[in-house]
């Protein structure tokens, strides 16, 4: 299904946060701020690199950076839910 509109330009705010770091997490079956506030960056910057077969996801501090700010992001909205 994917981020709703509303949870796309709430992400898309983070520094970092672009088009391309939203497909990779609906791409791994992440595709609501309910279920992103739940997993660590850890998680999904390995989970990612593995899709990819790369390590730059999991070394990049540009790519922690902007899952951490999702992450938190996710928490802030799913709290006012």
């Amino acid at each position: 299904m994917g981020f709703s509109e509303q949870e796309k330009q709430a992400l898309l705010a983070i520094k970092g946060v672009g088009p391309t770091v939203i497909s990779r997490l609906e791409e791994i079956g992440i595709d609501s701020c309910e279920q992103l506030s739940h997993f660590t960056v850890d998680e999904i910057t390995r989970t990612v690199a593995d899709m990819l077969h790369t390590s730059c996801w999991k070394n990049s501090p540009q790519a922690k950076n902007a899952i951490r700010g999702a992450i938190e992001r996710a928490k802030e909205l799913t709290a006012k839910s």
